[in-house]
């Protein structure tokens, strides 16, 4: 099969699209990735890499082609608007010159925020003649309000009608969890065009050492309770509640709040820390993902949190696969799907999303427990994991989807 996927983020920006699409490439997949130049989260072009050019590399077996795009900038409303539509310009514009002369089976589309970058693929749809599957990972407009990005009722529903147009363009819509359905089905012509695919986490095989960073602060880690926040640090992570609950727990010396990562909100959480005077709350940086295991597994609980907005009770975060294989106890101050699956799995416990004096408690109520206790919660959630989110099924599955795909269209041309 010769699949195109479409997607704005891609290595070296840190996506679970590029696992997937290394194990595609595996299966023996021919995978041609078109994307932009890495932006995220820095907000600016990453070295190595021109604005103004169509570039081309090699990811593994994947051919990586890149488009110009502009970069989102920091804490800049309209630098994200430009960053999203650029992406969907020069997709139209230059994606088709890019791919001249090329045949697909197939066209896939990544979609998280913005769902936008699927317009070009629809444009490739009817240029390559070939099925178009759309995965599903935020839910538009719905995540532009809740963010608060966009508050204009006529941009939301103008956006409600690209929307449409995307999932009714589409042969199948993924979505990374059944709440999902409901949603989407509003938006689509055919809701049995609708399947449910998890976000899929493949653990890092790379037996390489971990850095001397990630040593020292696995170190680290072990010297006191320490809860760990892993991944973006952005607007929908609710990182008030964070520095909120470290104000409640300042009483306990051995409990200390661990953030890995950066997003759009490292300036603001550093001058926050510092103006509360918050020395149970580090910013310990982002390190690869070849760290990862040895941070997540030196940590004594993880920590998933969201705003408590409507729409984020609908997802499932991608971390909660990656804190699952971990094999540590979950902290989820989360409302809907995403908590349900840490509460089903038996992996941690659970508090309402945005209530700083709840998560402060669930984290004191897991302190308290003991080893074997905590180690239960850890194993439980390995085992749901290997279950419910086994790398291995969850690419045959989705391979049986792009089948499903080709064959359901075959012959419309």
């Amino acid at each position: 099969m010769k699949l195109l996927v479409i997607t704005q983020y891609f290595w070296p920006e840190n996506f679970l699209i590029n696992d997937l699409v290394r194990e595609l490439g595996d299966r023996g997949i021919e995978v041609v990735v078109l994307t932009g130049k890495p932006n995220y989260p820095e907000g600016r072009i990453a070295d190595g890499y021109r604005s103004l050019r169509i570039q081309r590399e090699m990811f593994g077996k994947a051919e990586v082609v890149r488009l110009p795009i502009v970069p989102r900038g920091r804490d800049s409303r309209l630098g994200l608007a430009l960053n999203y539509l650029s992406f969907v310009v020069s997709g139209a514009l230059l994606g088709p010159l890019a791919m001249r002369g090329r045949d697909f089976d197939l066209v896939f589309v990544y979609a998280p925020s913005p769902l936008l970058q699927a317009l070009p693929a629809i444009l490739m749809k009817r240029l390559k003649r070939t099925p178009l599957i759309v995965w599903v990972q935020d839910l538009w407009p719905e995540s532009l309000s809740a963010t608060g990005h966009v508050q204009a009722k006529w941009i939301l529903h103008a956006v409600s009608i690209v929307v449409r147009f995307i999932y009714r363009s589409s042969s199948r819509v993924l979505i990374q969890s059944e709440a999902f359905r409901g949603p989407v089905a509003a938006l689509t012509d055919r809701t049995e065009k609708i399947h449910y695919y998890p976000n899929l986490f493949v653990e890092p095989t790379n037996l390489n050492k971990p850095t001397e960073r990630a040593l020292a602060l696995a170190a680290e880690l072990r010297r006191s309770f320490s809860v760990v926040f892993a991944g973006n640090l952005g607007t929908a992570q609710s990182l008030e509640t964070v520095l909120d609950a470290a104000e409640f727990l300042r009483g306990y010396g051995n409990i200390r709040l661990w953030l890995v990562g950066s997003g759009s909100r490292d300036h603001w959480l550093a001058a926050e820390i510092d103006r509360r005077g918050l020395e149970n709350v580090v910013v310990a940086g982002r390190f690869p993902a070849t760290d990862m295991p040895v941070v997540l597994g030196a940590a004594s609980a993880l920590l998933v949190t969201l705003r408590a907005e409507p729409i984020f009770g609908y997802t499932i975060p991608s971390k909660i696969q990656a804190y699952l294989a971990a094999g540590r106890p979950i902290i989820a101050a989360i409302d809907g799907e995403g908590a349900r699956v840490v509460v089903d799995a038996g992996a941690g416990i659970s508090c309402p999303a945005g209530n700083a004096r709840m998560l402060a408690e669930s984290i004191v109520l897991l302190n308290a427990k003991s080893a074997d206790e905590l180690r239960g919660f850890g194993e439980r959630g390995r085992e749901y994991f290997l279950s419910h989110f086994s790398p291995a099924k969850l690419v045959d599955q989705l391979i049986e989807h792009f089948d499903q795909a080709v064959a359901d269209v075959k012959g419309e041309y």
